[in-house]
């Protein structure tokens, strides 16, 4: 079995794509073209010989493979074969395997070579090959690059003027950092690709200047895009005041860009147009496609694979369009006749009609953008693309979220968590959640917004709230800590202001809330601000503003805006809610107390999060991947084998479906016994009567077995007794939004009810297991309650972080419980393990690099 039994589209380093498959017999005319391409160097290098062509016997062998023990992989651009990459196993179950690989010279330095090394090397871990070897020609430095620089201990000894390489192909944490990197920059570039095009082509603008196409036209051409605009019309000589071409070929202008809104069924045809012209990448803005039904489903599908066919990447279908306000591009290939001023901002949402909205309350509030990407049906550029753009954009401060769906949500918990050290996300997400599996609900709402923001991503509820948020990132510092001064002319609005700092987390500093009273003055409250602002006890600052009775102040005491840029000169973040006037430049204002202080509360919690440390993967004892490999064969699952090659031990439990089963497992066991109702959802159910436990012989075991049979069934688990500890419950489940995440909780009827669980995504840091651990509103059971000894919560968070491991390194594995783990002074006992797995398939965001 292959990583890829079917084609794969991959990103290459300049961000253009190009598909990879398995060779295949009839490949055999496109191997002998791309050898005919060949320079003469490109030829030497690779067979060490001129070898101007391919000989007969070599060529069938080259292109007949068992898909096994050999393997090769093609690149093609279009239909042609541009690339080949193979591997041969030296000898028969041999943990070696010899590689190679050939670029065409024209395809040469843009990744090909490490696209196919990660394909390669994964196909030969899953059948056993350990080490790779290969044999290069001094000269041919770049091939020595490709492996030097993946990560790998490479191992060179030089002999007959060849450099023999030796490396294992097992993935660590630096072929990983190595991979991630590499896709972090394709995917970046493509995007760059979008955002910055020399031209733009648009087709289906109509010459009568009604629909979708021609406002898009229009607008391109009125916000003053610094490129060529290329109007595409089967027969009218102008559009929208611009000159009109048959094709976008003929315009003769450079076209990185097309703008497609045709019928669906006309998609096709203009991506050979633009492919013509060069163009980089497509915004589909035409409807008709996934959105209606399989008939639309299908043609998104062959439009996509058409558009990377020709090393395009696309936008929509059925989207908004893309902007970008750099002044240097002053891009709007949007259906929104008006974009926001330019600013730090960049905005994507998944909606198209939503995307409208967005852009016109942004606009209205004054939030500028950078750029903003509708993304609509997702097809191809999905939100993690923008993430990794926006992560390096020196135009990009702040990045803000609409989303309706997660494509890849291990890769977006993975991105976030990096990028969100850098620049603050605010998401817009439903916390709803469909049931998780094994039997777990998995995170409530709560434990949603807890998920997003271990992630470094600050979670809000509404539109409102979404630029709520990023009026204050882009207009203020972060606060140092949570201590909030409040200062307002009205003790009523001081003390709502108040009330909601306590109701968002922040602390009231002391001697705050500070009312100036309703006759202060302008200048009294500059003062007041100013003496805040100044103050080291105070983080960040709240001012409210209620307007003064008619006569009770002079006009010149009146504009309490003016009081404002005394405050901001202190550095501390500002919100401030007026009920009369208009904030300065700089200065988020709210309409009510309590928006402001949540958006507050929000960036505060962001900003504390930053100051956490970031924790580390701890290194595991007892961990061994390959016996776990081996347990979770499909034709021999051993749950117990998998969990024990993470170091989980889980006490031995015996079936027995009879009551003279059940007495030759005690004694097999040894007494004292427990026996407990087979059913998972009564194994640790005492209070229901289906748990028996220290049953010291075979008489009460007997007694046991006949009572329980004829409450629960005749099917029950026979276990030896361990020492009693406090029950404790570890889950793993997968959440659309972060992909496996580890839960834990205390047992009980009670804490289950009330779902009282502490989630984190994997992999876990240490820091990330200890607050597991702490976390749960019953964790004082674990430190001693009413003087009871103190738990190992030291082994709790050893075997959260195996379970961790487990998740993150087996993707198989798609569920777990844990159900009940007794923890004790002295350790911990695992009662119960019930594990789900899935298919082979790769989970996403694990694996070689993939579209």
């Amino acid at each position: 079995m292959t990583t890829v039994d079917q084609p794969v589209d991959v990103l290459l380093s300049d961000g253009t794509t190009v598909q990879l498959r398995p060779i295949r017999p009839s490949d055999a005319p496109g191997i002998v073209a791309m050898h005919s391409r060949f320079s003469e160097r490109t030829r030497y290098l690779r067979y060490f010989s001129p070898y101007p062509r391919i000989p007969e016997r070599d060529l069938q062998r080259f292109v007949n493979v068992d898909h096994r023990d050999r393997e090769a992989f093609v690149v093609l651009v279009g239909d042609q074969i541009v690339a080949v990459g193979r591997y041969e196993r030296l000898g028969p179950e041999s943990p070696e395997a010899e590689v190679a690989f050939v670029v065409e010279d024209a395809y040469q330095g843009r990744g090909i070579g490490s696209v196919l090394l990660e394909h390669l090397a994964d196909a030969a871990r899953r059948i056993g090959i350990m080490t790779f070897v290969a044999e290069v020609l001094p000269a041919n430095g770049a091939m020595l690059r490709v492996f030097a620089d993946f990560g790998y201990q490479v191992q060179r000894q030089f002999a007959d003027g060849v450099v023999h390489l030796s490396f294992p192909i097992a993935p660590t944490e630096a072929t990983l950092q190595v991979q991630r990197g590499r896709e972090h920059r394709t995917e970046a570039r493509s995007v760059a690709r979008l955002l910055a095009p020399r031209g733009v082509a648009v087709y289906g603008a109509s010459a009568t200047g009604q629909g979708v196409g021609a406002a898009v036209l229009g607008h391109l051409r009125d916000y003053g895009f610094t490129g060529s605009v290329v109007p595409v019309h089967p027969s009218a000589r102008t559009v929208a005041g611009l000159p009109a071409y048959r094709s976008a070929a003929g315009a003769g202008l450079p076209v990185d860009l097309a703008v497609v809104a045709v019928p669906p069924e006309a998609a096709e045809e203009v991506v050979g147009d633009a492919a013509a012209a060069g163009a980089h990448g497509l915004v589909v803005i035409s409807a008709g496609f996934a959105e209606a039904g399989a008939e639309g489903a299908a043609a998104q599908r062959r439009l996509v694979r058409a558009a990377h066919a020709a090393g395009m990447r696309v936008v929509g279908p059925n989207c908004l369009g893309v902007a970008n306000t750099d002044a240097e591009v002053r891009l709007n290939a949007t259906l929104a006749p008006r974009l926001p001023v330019p600013g730090r901002v960049g905005l994507f949402s998944q909606s198209g009609a939503f995307g409208v909205a967005l852009l016109a309350e942004a606009d209205r509030r004054g939030l500028g953008l950078s750029s903003f990407v509708s993304a609509g049906n997702r097809a191809d550029v999905s939100g993690n693309d923008l993430l990794q753009y926006w992560q390096d954009d020196p135009g990009t401060d702040v990045i803000l979220l609409y989303l309706e769906t997660f494509g890849n949500p291990r890769k977006f918990a993975r991105l976030a968590r990096g990028i969100g050290r850098e620049k603050p996300i605010v998401a817009l997400a439903s916390p709803a959640r469909p049931p998780g599996l094994g039997g777990s609900a998995g995170p409530d709402e709560e434990a949603v917004s807890a998920l997003f923001a271990q992630s470094g991503v600050i979670r809000v509820d509404t539109v409102a709230e979404l630029l709520d948020v990023g009026l204050l990132l882009a207009n203020q510092p972060l606060p140092a800590g949570d201590r909030v001064a409040v200062v307002g002319n009205s003790s009523a609005l001081a003390g709502l202001a108040a009330t909601a700092c306590a109701a968002q987390g922040l602390t009231l500093a002391d001697g705050y809330p500070r009312d100036v009273g309703p006759r202060a003055g302008a200048a009294e409250f500059a003062a007041a601000l100013a003496a805040a602002a100044a103050d080291e006890a105070v983080d960040s600052l709240v001012a409210v503003f209620a307007p003064p009775l008619p006569g009770q102040l002079p006009d010149t005491e009146t504009d309490f805006t003016a009081a404002l840029p005394t405050a901001l000169a202190g550095g501390k973040p500002t919100v401030a809610t007026f009920l009369a006037g208009r904030a300065p430049a700089g200065v988020p204002a709210y309409p009510s107390v309590e928006e402001a202080v949540r958006a507050l509360g929000r960036v505060t919690a962001y900003s504390g999060w930053l100051r956490r440390p970031a924790g580390m993967l701890p290194e595991l004892s007892g961990v061994d991947r390959d016996v776990a490999q081996a347990a979770l064969r499909p034709e021999s699952f051993d749950p117990a084998g998998l969990l024990d090659a993470y170091g989980i031990e889980v006490v031995d439990s015996v079936p027995a479906a009879s009551e003279e089963a059940a007495v030759e497992a005690a004694r097999l066991l040894g007494y004292p016994v427990a026996v407990k109702a087979a059913a998972p959802g009564l194994r640790h159910r005492l209070d229901l009567g289906a748990v028996r436990l220290d049953l010291p012989d075979e008489t009460a075991v007997r007694r046991a077995y006949a009572e329980m049979s004829a409450e629960f069934g005749g099917n029950v688990l026979v276990q030896p007794m361990v020492p009693p500890g406090v029950a404790c419950v570890v889950e793993l489940v997968e959440d659309p939004a972060f992909g496996p995440v580890v839960g834990f909780g205390l047992g009980g009827v009670a804490t289950e009810l009330l779902g009282d669980r502490a989630w984190r995504a994997v992999p876990l840091t240490d820091l990330d297991a200890a607050e597991l651990v702490d976390e749960p509103r019953a964790a004082p059971l674990l430190r001693g309650h009413r003087g009871a000894a103190p738990v190992d919560r030291a082994a709790l968070a050893d075997l959260l972080l195996r379970v961790g491991r487990l998740a993150d390194e087996q993707p198989r594995v798609r569920a777990l419980t844990l159900n009940p783990v007794l923890a004790r002074p002295d350790g911990l006992s695992v009662l119960h393990a019930t594990v789900r797995i899935g298919s082979a398939a790769a989970r996403p965001d694990t694996g070689p690099r993939r579209l």
